[in-house]
Protein backbone atom coordinates (compact mmCIF):
# COMPACT_ATOMS: atom_id res chain seq x y z
CA UNK A 1 0.00 0.00 0.00
CA UNK A 2 1.28 3.38 -1.13
CA UNK A 3 -1.46 5.25 -1.71
CA UNK A 4 -5.52 4.87 -0.17
CA UNK A 5 -8.06 6.37 -2.50
CA UNK A 6 -5.19 7.33 -5.16
CA UNK A 7 -3.62 10.15 -2.04
CA UNK A 8 0.05 8.47 -1.51
CA UNK A 9 0.54 7.61 1.87
CA UNK A 10 3.48 9.94 2.86
CA UNK A 11 1.51 13.18 1.72
CA UNK A 12 -1.46 12.07 4.02
CA UNK A 13 1.16 11.71 7.02
CA UNK A 14 3.05 14.77 5.58
CA UNK A 15 -0.15 17.15 5.60
CA UNK A 16 -2.25 15.66 8.80
CA UNK A 17 0.28 14.28 10.96
CA UNK A 18 1.31 10.53 12.43
CA UNK A 19 -1.10 8.41 13.80
CA UNK A 20 -3.54 9.02 11.65
CA UNK A 21 -6.93 7.88 11.03
CA UNK A 22 -7.63 7.18 7.19
CA UNK A 23 -11.14 6.13 5.45
CA UNK A 24 -11.75 5.85 1.51
CA UNK A 25 -14.94 6.89 0.86
CA UNK A 26 -15.52 4.82 -2.27
CA UNK A 27 -15.59 1.58 -0.19
CA UNK A 28 -17.86 2.76 2.38
CA UNK A 29 -20.23 3.72 -0.44
CA UNK A 30 -19.56 0.03 -2.43
CA UNK A 31 -20.28 -2.10 0.74
CA UNK A 32 -24.02 -0.78 1.05
CA UNK A 33 -24.37 -0.90 -2.46
CA UNK A 34 -23.67 -4.71 -2.66
CA UNK A 35 -25.39 -4.89 -0.06
CA UNK A 36 -28.58 -3.54 -1.30
CA UNK A 37 -28.68 -4.92 -4.72
CA UNK A 38 -28.14 -8.28 -2.88
CA UNK A 39 -31.49 -8.17 -1.11
CA UNK A 40 -34.14 -8.63 -3.15
CA UNK A 41 -37.00 -7.93 -1.25
CA UNK A 42 -37.99 -4.80 -2.82
CA UNK A 43 -39.20 -3.31 1.23
CA UNK A 44 -36.15 -3.19 2.54
CA UNK A 45 -33.96 -0.75 5.07
CA UNK A 46 -30.63 -0.90 5.91
CA UNK A 47 -30.02 0.21 9.37
CA UNK A 48 -25.74 1.25 10.58
CA UNK A 49 -24.78 0.52 13.74
CA UNK A 50 -23.29 4.10 14.17
CA UNK A 51 -21.28 2.82 17.21
CA UNK A 52 -18.83 1.09 14.91
CA UNK A 53 -17.74 4.67 14.37
CA UNK A 54 -19.77 8.09 14.92
CA UNK A 55 -17.76 10.15 12.43
CA UNK A 56 -20.82 12.37 11.74
CA UNK A 57 -19.14 12.75 7.99
CA UNK A 58 -19.48 8.59 7.43
CA UNK A 59 -22.50 9.16 8.65
CA UNK A 60 -23.18 11.40 6.50
CA UNK A 61 -22.37 9.38 3.29
CA UNK A 62 -24.53 6.49 4.82
CA UNK A 63 -27.77 8.99 4.59
CA UNK A 64 -26.66 9.64 1.16
CA UNK A 65 -26.61 6.23 0.27
CA UNK A 66 -30.40 5.85 1.91
CA UNK A 67 -29.29 4.01 5.39
CA UNK A 68 -31.02 4.99 8.41
CA UNK A 69 -29.22 4.70 11.95
CA UNK A 70 -28.89 2.19 14.72
CA UNK A 71 -28.22 4.60 17.79
CA UNK A 72 -27.36 2.98 21.41
CA UNK A 73 -26.99 6.71 23.34
CA UNK A 74 -28.66 9.71 23.66
CA UNK A 75 -25.20 11.13 22.35
CA UNK A 76 -25.51 8.79 19.02
CA UNK A 77 -29.10 10.20 18.27
CA UNK A 78 -27.27 13.69 18.76
CA UNK A 79 -24.60 13.05 16.53
CA UNK A 80 -27.15 11.05 13.76
CA UNK A 81 -29.15 14.65 13.65
CA UNK A 82 -26.13 16.65 13.13
CA UNK A 83 -25.30 14.23 10.26
CA UNK A 84 -28.95 14.97 9.06
CA UNK A 85 -30.60 12.32 10.10
CA UNK A 86 -34.45 12.67 10.48
CA UNK A 87 -36.34 10.89 13.96
CA UNK A 88 -37.83 8.41 11.61
CA UNK A 89 -34.79 7.14 10.53
CA UNK A 90 -33.44 6.61 13.77
CA UNK A 91 -34.08 3.13 15.76
CA UNK A 92 -32.99 3.43 19.86
CA UNK A 93 -31.56 -0.06 20.62
CA UNK A 94 -30.02 1.35 24.30
CA UNK A 95 -29.30 -1.68 26.83
CA UNK A 96 -30.62 -1.14 30.42
CA UNK A 97 -32.10 1.86 29.74
CA UNK A 98 -32.90 4.66 32.26
CA UNK A 99 -36.44 6.28 32.06
CA UNK A 100 -34.15 9.39 30.92
CA UNK A 101 -32.94 7.98 28.04
CA UNK A 102 -36.72 6.48 27.54
CA UNK A 103 -38.32 10.26 27.91
CA UNK A 104 -35.42 12.22 25.57
CA UNK A 105 -36.40 9.68 22.24
CA UNK A 106 -40.11 10.01 23.64
CA UNK A 107 -39.31 14.08 22.86
CA UNK A 108 -37.37 13.49 20.37
CA UNK A 109 -39.88 10.85 18.87
CA UNK A 110 -37.79 8.16 18.28
CA UNK A 111 -38.62 4.53 17.75
CA UNK A 112 -37.41 2.32 20.51
CA UNK A 113 -36.47 -0.74 20.86
CA UNK A 114 -37.31 -2.46 24.31
CA UNK A 115 -35.10 -5.00 25.90
CA UNK A 116 -36.36 -5.93 28.98
CA UNK A 117 -39.97 -6.86 30.73
CA UNK A 118 -38.88 -4.15 33.35
CA UNK A 119 -38.57 -1.87 30.33
CA UNK A 120 -42.17 -2.62 28.75
CA UNK A 121 -43.22 -1.91 31.69
CA UNK A 122 -41.58 1.29 32.68
CA UNK A 123 -42.40 2.48 29.26
CA UNK A 124 -46.26 1.35 29.16
CA UNK A 125 -45.95 3.25 32.06
CA UNK A 126 -44.68 6.83 30.80
CA UNK A 127 -46.23 6.95 27.22
CA UNK A 128 -49.04 3.90 26.76
CA UNK A 129 -51.22 3.70 24.13
CA UNK A 130 -48.17 4.45 21.48
CA UNK A 131 -45.93 1.78 19.29
CA UNK A 132 -42.86 -0.25 20.20
CA UNK A 133 -40.53 -2.13 18.97
CA UNK A 134 -39.33 -5.42 20.79
CA UNK A 135 -35.77 -7.10 21.20
CA UNK A 136 -36.02 -10.80 21.10
CA UNK A 137 -32.77 -12.89 22.91
CA UNK A 138 -33.69 -15.72 19.64
CA UNK A 139 -31.35 -18.30 22.04
CA UNK A 140 -28.45 -18.88 19.79
CA UNK A 141 -25.81 -16.33 18.95
CA UNK A 142 -22.58 -16.43 16.75
CA UNK A 143 -19.28 -13.80 16.67
CA UNK A 144 -15.75 -13.66 16.31
CA UNK A 145 -15.10 -13.37 19.75
CA UNK A 146 -17.20 -14.69 22.88
CA UNK A 147 -17.98 -10.64 23.62
CA UNK A 148 -19.39 -9.71 20.86
CA UNK A 149 -21.86 -12.64 20.85
CA UNK A 150 -25.02 -10.67 20.99
CA UNK A 151 -28.31 -13.76 21.37
CA UNK A 152 -28.36 -16.92 23.66
CA UNK A 153 -28.32 -18.23 27.19
CA UNK A 154 -24.99 -16.22 27.95
CA UNK A 155 -25.99 -12.85 26.83
CA UNK A 156 -27.61 -10.15 28.48
CA UNK A 157 -29.64 -8.58 25.45
CA UNK A 158 -32.92 -8.99 24.31
CA UNK A 159 -35.84 -10.68 26.25
CA UNK A 160 -35.93 -14.26 25.85
CA UNK A 161 -37.55 -15.78 23.36
CA UNK A 162 -39.76 -18.02 25.69
CA UNK A 163 -41.41 -15.01 27.83
CA UNK A 164 -43.34 -14.03 25.02
CA UNK A 165 -46.73 -14.11 26.41
CA UNK A 166 -45.19 -12.41 29.25
CA UNK A 167 -44.78 -9.34 26.75
CA UNK A 168 -47.60 -9.95 25.09
CA UNK A 169 -49.33 -9.48 28.41
CA UNK A 170 -47.31 -6.05 29.46
CA UNK A 171 -48.25 -4.54 26.16
CA UNK A 172 -52.10 -5.67 26.65
CA UNK A 173 -51.72 -3.54 29.99
CA UNK A 174 -50.44 -0.46 28.77
CA UNK A 175 -52.00 -0.77 25.27
CA UNK A 176 -48.85 -0.51 23.51
CA UNK A 177 -48.89 -1.83 19.86
CA UNK A 178 -46.15 -4.49 19.10
CA UNK A 179 -44.74 -2.52 15.53
CA UNK A 180 -41.33 -4.28 15.24
CA UNK A 181 -39.62 -7.10 16.53
CA UNK A 182 -35.69 -7.27 16.51
CA UNK A 183 -32.95 -9.74 16.95
CA UNK A 184 -28.86 -9.60 16.79
CA UNK A 185 -27.11 -12.48 17.56
CA UNK A 186 -23.57 -11.22 17.73
CA UNK A 187 -20.78 -9.60 15.02
CA UNK A 188 -18.15 -10.78 12.86
CA UNK A 189 -20.30 -13.21 11.45
CA UNK A 190 -18.90 -15.19 8.07
CA UNK A 191 -21.42 -17.66 7.97
CA UNK A 192 -24.62 -17.54 6.43
CA UNK A 193 -25.97 -20.50 7.91
CA UNK A 194 -25.57 -18.02 11.54
CA UNK A 195 -27.93 -15.81 10.10
CA UNK A 196 -30.88 -18.01 9.04
CA UNK A 197 -31.16 -20.23 12.06
CA UNK A 198 -31.76 -16.72 13.96
CA UNK A 199 -33.71 -15.61 11.64
CA UNK A 200 -36.35 -18.81 11.66
CA UNK A 201 -36.29 -18.17 15.36
CA UNK A 202 -37.36 -14.69 14.78
CA UNK A 203 -39.71 -15.67 12.48
CA UNK A 204 -41.23 -18.13 14.47
CA UNK A 205 -41.43 -15.84 17.37
CA UNK A 206 -42.83 -13.37 15.08
CA UNK A 207 -46.33 -15.07 14.04
CA UNK A 208 -47.11 -14.41 17.76
CA UNK A 209 -47.50 -10.51 17.03
CA UNK A 210 -50.11 -9.51 14.83
CA UNK A 211 -49.42 -5.92 14.44
CA UNK A 212 -46.05 -6.17 12.91
CA UNK A 213 -45.08 -3.51 10.38
CA UNK A 214 -41.46 -4.64 10.47
CA UNK A 215 -38.89 -7.05 11.61
CA UNK A 216 -35.27 -5.83 11.94
CA UNK A 217 -31.90 -8.45 11.64
CA UNK A 218 -29.03 -7.72 13.00
CA UNK A 219 -25.96 -9.56 13.69
CA UNK A 220 -22.86 -7.98 12.11
CA UNK A 221 -21.44 -9.51 8.73
CA UNK A 222 -18.05 -10.16 9.39
CA UNK A 223 -14.90 -8.79 7.17
CA UNK A 224 -11.61 -11.06 5.99
CA UNK A 225 -9.18 -9.36 8.04
CA UNK A 226 -6.47 -12.04 7.53
CA UNK A 227 -5.22 -12.54 3.90
CA UNK A 228 -6.73 -16.07 3.90
CA UNK A 229 -10.22 -15.38 4.83
CA UNK A 230 -12.69 -15.25 2.58
CA UNK A 231 -15.77 -12.86 3.26
CA UNK A 232 -19.15 -13.67 3.67
CA UNK A 233 -20.89 -14.35 0.32
CA UNK A 234 -23.48 -11.46 -0.06
CA UNK A 235 -25.44 -12.74 -3.06
CA UNK A 236 -26.26 -16.35 -1.07
CA UNK A 237 -26.95 -14.19 1.95
CA UNK A 238 -29.15 -11.91 -0.08
CA UNK A 239 -31.02 -14.30 -1.81
CA UNK A 240 -31.63 -16.93 1.68
CA UNK A 241 -32.57 -13.95 3.71
CA UNK A 242 -34.81 -12.47 0.57
CA UNK A 243 -36.72 -15.95 0.23
CA UNK A 244 -37.11 -16.05 3.64
CA UNK A 245 -38.60 -13.28 4.52
CA UNK A 246 -40.60 -13.37 1.33
CA UNK A 247 -42.19 -16.47 2.64
CA UNK A 248 -42.37 -15.41 6.10
CA UNK A 249 -44.64 -12.55 4.65
CA UNK A 250 -47.08 -14.70 2.52
CA UNK A 251 -48.06 -16.81 5.78
CA UNK A 252 -48.19 -13.82 7.86
CA UNK A 253 -51.03 -11.78 5.57
CA UNK A 254 -49.67 -9.34 4.60
CA UNK A 255 -46.02 -7.46 3.29
CA UNK A 256 -43.79 -6.13 6.28
CA UNK A 257 -40.49 -4.00 5.85
CA UNK A 258 -37.29 -5.81 6.35
CA UNK A 259 -34.96 -3.90 8.22
CA UNK A 260 -30.99 -5.26 8.50
CA UNK A 261 -28.14 -4.37 10.74
CA UNK A 262 -25.24 -5.61 8.97
CA UNK A 263 -22.36 -4.18 11.47
CA UNK A 264 -18.83 -3.62 10.21
CA UNK A 265 -19.23 -4.79 6.92
CA UNK A 266 -20.70 -1.41 5.98
CA UNK A 267 -17.19 0.43 7.51
CA UNK A 268 -14.54 -2.20 8.86
CA UNK A 269 -12.75 -2.07 5.33
CA UNK A 270 -13.00 1.58 4.94
CA UNK A 271 -10.64 2.35 7.09
CA UNK A 272 -6.67 1.74 7.78
CA UNK A 273 -4.62 3.41 10.99
CA UNK A 274 -1.45 5.16 9.61
CA UNK A 275 1.65 5.09 12.40
CA UNK A 276 4.99 5.37 12.04
CA UNK A 277 7.96 2.91 13.44
CA UNK A 278 10.10 4.99 16.38
CA UNK A 279 11.80 2.03 17.72
CA UNK A 280 12.97 -1.28 16.84
CA UNK A 281 14.34 -3.75 19.30
CA UNK A 282 14.72 -7.61 20.01
CA UNK A 283 14.51 -10.45 22.90
CA UNK A 284 15.42 -13.89 22.19
CA UNK A 285 11.57 -14.36 21.27
CA UNK A 286 10.75 -11.48 19.01
CA UNK A 287 11.63 -8.38 16.83
CA UNK A 288 9.20 -5.35 18.02
CA UNK A 289 8.87 -2.51 15.46
CA UNK A 290 7.63 -0.18 17.99
CA UNK A 291 5.21 2.79 17.03
CA UNK A 292 4.01 5.93 18.09
CA UNK A 293 0.18 4.37 18.59
CA UNK A 294 -1.00 2.01 20.42
CA UNK A 295 -4.19 0.11 22.05
CA UNK A 296 -5.76 3.64 23.08
CA UNK A 297 -6.00 4.11 19.36
CA UNK A 298 -7.13 0.50 18.37
CA UNK A 299 -7.65 -1.37 21.36
CA UNK A 300 -9.43 -4.57 19.32
CA UNK A 301 -6.32 -6.67 19.47
CA UNK A 302 -5.64 -6.39 23.27
CA UNK A 303 -9.05 -6.60 23.65
CA UNK A 304 -10.85 -9.41 21.02
CA UNK A 305 -7.34 -10.66 20.33
CA UNK A 306 -8.34 -9.64 17.24
CA UNK A 307 -5.84 -9.81 13.65
CA UNK A 308 -5.62 -6.97 11.83
CA UNK A 309 -3.05 -7.26 8.83
CA UNK A 310 -0.17 -4.60 9.02
CA UNK A 311 1.44 -3.38 5.43
CA UNK A 312 4.78 -1.38 5.07
CA UNK A 313 3.54 1.32 3.12
CA UNK A 314 7.00 2.86 3.16
CA UNK A 315 8.88 -0.27 1.69
CA UNK A 316 6.43 -2.18 0.85
CA UNK A 317 8.46 -4.53 -2.28
CA UNK A 318 11.07 -4.87 0.79
CA UNK A 319 11.91 -8.81 1.97
CA UNK A 320 9.38 -9.84 4.26
CA UNK A 321 10.74 -10.93 8.01
CA UNK A 322 8.87 -11.88 10.74
CA UNK A 323 8.01 -8.93 13.53
CA UNK A 324 6.07 -8.08 15.98
CA UNK A 325 4.30 -4.04 16.09
CA UNK A 326 4.25 -3.03 19.31
CA UNK A 327 2.67 0.65 20.54
CA UNK A 328 3.90 3.42 22.94
CA UNK A 329 1.58 2.71 25.53
CA UNK A 330 2.65 1.47 29.06
CA UNK A 331 1.19 -1.89 29.72
CA UNK A 332 2.71 -5.33 27.95
CA UNK A 333 -0.74 -5.85 26.02
CA UNK A 334 0.28 -3.27 23.81
CA UNK A 335 0.89 -5.16 21.04
CA UNK A 336 -0.94 -4.90 17.44
CA UNK A 337 0.15 -8.09 16.20
CA UNK A 338 -1.56 -10.98 18.50
CA UNK A 339 -4.17 -13.51 18.53
CA UNK A 340 -5.47 -13.78 22.15
CA UNK A 341 -3.27 -16.32 23.56
CA UNK A 342 -0.10 -14.05 23.21
CA UNK A 343 2.19 -12.40 20.35
CA UNK A 344 1.59 -13.42 16.95
CA UNK A 345 4.48 -12.17 14.49
CA UNK A 346 3.68 -10.78 10.74
CA UNK A 347 5.67 -11.19 8.08
CA UNK A 348 5.66 -7.68 6.58
CA UNK A 349 8.59 -6.12 3.84
CA UNK A 350 11.54 -4.91 6.23
CA UNK A 351 10.70 -2.46 8.51
CA UNK A 352 13.00 0.27 9.20
CA UNK A 353 12.96 3.41 12.46
CA UNK A 354 11.05 6.14 10.22
CA UNK A 355 8.68 3.76 7.86
CA UNK A 356 5.06 4.58 8.00
CA UNK A 357 3.27 0.99 8.42
CA UNK A 358 -0.84 0.62 7.65
CA UNK A 359 -2.85 -1.45 10.03
CA UNK A 360 -5.80 -2.84 7.90
CA UNK A 361 -9.66 -2.97 8.40
CA UNK A 362 -9.44 -0.17 11.09
CA UNK A 363 -12.74 1.34 10.16
CA UNK A 364 -14.91 -0.23 12.87
CA UNK A 365 -14.70 -0.09 16.18
CA UNK A 366 -11.54 1.92 15.92
CA UNK A 367 -11.91 5.43 16.56
CA UNK A 368 -15.18 5.02 18.62
CA UNK A 369 -13.56 2.71 20.75
CA UNK A 370 -10.60 5.08 21.64
CA UNK A 371 -9.09 6.24 24.64
CA UNK A 372 -7.11 9.00 26.12
CA UNK A 373 -4.99 6.21 28.26
CA UNK A 374 -1.53 7.48 29.52
CA UNK A 375 -3.10 11.17 28.67
CA UNK A 376 -2.19 10.53 24.92
CA UNK A 377 -4.19 12.43 22.22
CA UNK A 378 -6.37 10.83 19.84
CA UNK A 379 -5.46 11.36 16.24
CA UNK A 380 -6.93 13.11 12.91
CA UNK A 381 -9.18 11.57 10.92
CA UNK A 382 -9.48 11.83 6.88
CA UNK A 383 -11.53 10.70 4.22
CA UNK A 384 -10.17 10.33 0.89
CA UNK A 385 -11.42 9.94 -2.36
CA UNK A 386 -10.25 10.20 -6.16
CA UNK A 387 -6.88 11.76 -4.72
CA UNK A 388 -8.50 14.27 -2.72
CA UNK A 389 -8.42 14.05 1.20
CA UNK A 390 -10.13 16.21 3.54
CA UNK A 391 -9.96 16.21 7.12
CA UNK A 392 -12.89 14.87 9.45
CA UNK A 393 -11.68 15.31 12.59
CA UNK A 394 -8.93 17.59 13.61
CA UNK A 395 -6.23 15.93 15.81
CA UNK A 396 -6.83 16.36 19.74
CA UNK A 397 -4.57 18.63 21.78
CA UNK A 398 -2.95 19.31 25.30
CA UNK A 399 -5.19 21.47 25.45
CA UNK A 400 -8.06 19.06 25.09
CA UNK A 401 -6.92 16.80 27.37
CA UNK A 402 -6.62 19.41 30.20
CA UNK A 403 -9.98 21.51 29.39
CA UNK A 404 -11.81 19.88 32.75
CA UNK A 405 -8.88 21.16 34.89
CA UNK A 406 -9.62 23.73 37.11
Amino acid sequence: MVAIGKVKVSQLIERFGSPLYVYDEDILRDRIKILKKSIGYPNKQILYACKSNTNPSIMKVFREEGAWIDAVSPWEVEIAFKAGYQSHEILYTGDNVTDEEMKYCLDKNIQQNLGSLSQIERYGKMNPHSHICIRINPDCGAGHHGHTITGGPESKFGIYFDKIDKIKSLASKYDLKIVGIHSHIGSGILEVDEFIKAIDIILGAAQHFKTLEFIDFGGGIGIPYRPRDHGIDIAHFGQRISQRFSQFCKEYGRNLSLYLEPGRFLVGESGTLLVTVNNIKETPTHKFAGTNSGFNHLIRPMTYGSYHEIVNCSNPEGTPHKIAVSGNICESGDVFTQNGKGIEDQSIPEIREGDILGILNAGAYGFSMASNYNTRPRPAEVMVRDGQARLIRRRETFDDLTQTLV
